[in-house]
């Protein structure tokens, strides 16, 4: 039996979106410009905190926005693929997508399926498919991590902010299908955050550094 062509394109668009989101910009980044690997560092995490606080602000921004794009990537590749073939059209593609390439960074197939926590890669995705809820949520995020000084609570913050932004306000979603897979990002990266919400209860959570301080960083000479 031949497959119908709109599934094959609907199964491509995903998993280009996952591939897509599972480039591990974390990763390469800190190799390419330090000969680093951030896993060896710092939390060991794949994501643009890590990078901020172990390679400096400037390669931390630019992991920050590759993982942001990474999230308007899947949602547009997702949608281009599929179009109209995929379930709910191009609308439904788009979602689709946007889970996909949150889903590849957390468990990026180029590093053992061991990725970030999400958060960058979701606000870019979110955007592109809600962006009135999407810029809500980043300044969620900005107001948490200004008033504690803490990426943790920010996120947590903007997470949780979310599902409450896509099913309460009519203007902030496009529909019931966004919510939910809003409301599925959003519990995704509070599951991936629960060793930062047990430390933040314990009083244990690292502050966070808006300026570098002086030192050297791994890769870098005195």
């Amino acid at each position: 039996m031949i497959p119908d062509p709109g599934s094959l394109r609907s199964a491509l668009a995903l998993v280009a979106a996952f591939v897509l989101g599972g480039v591990p910009s974390a990763l390469w980044v800190g190799r390419l410009a330090r000969g680093v690997d951030v896993r060896e560092h710092g939390s060991g995490n794949l994501g643009a905190t890590n990078v901020y606080r172990t390679l400096g602000p400037a390669l931390g921004w630019t992991v920050f926005a590759l993982d942001a794009l990474k999230g308007v990537g899947g949602v547009l590749l997702a949608k281009a693929i599929a179009g109209d073939a995929f379930p709910g059209g191009r609308v439904g593609a788009g979602l689709a997508g946007a889970l996909a390439a949150v889903l590849g960074h957390v468990f990026t197939p180029f590093a053992g399926f061991k990725g970030g926590k999400g958060a960058a890669t979701a606000a870019g995705a979110m955007i592109a498919v809600a962006p009135v809820a999407g810029a809500l949520c980043l300044a969620c995020f900005l107001v948490g991590v200004v008033l504690t000084h803490r990426i943790s609570v920010g996120t947590i913050t903007a997470a949780l902010a979310l599902p409450l932004l896509l099913w309460a306000i009519p203007f902030a979603q496009a529909g019931h299908a966004t919510a939910i897979v809003g409301s599925l990002v959003s519990l995704l990266i509070l599951v991936r955050h629960l060793p930062n919400i047990r430390r933040l209860l314990a009083g244990t959570e690292p502050a966070f550094e808006f300026r570098r301080r002086p030192g050297n960083r791994p890769g870098e000479q005195s």
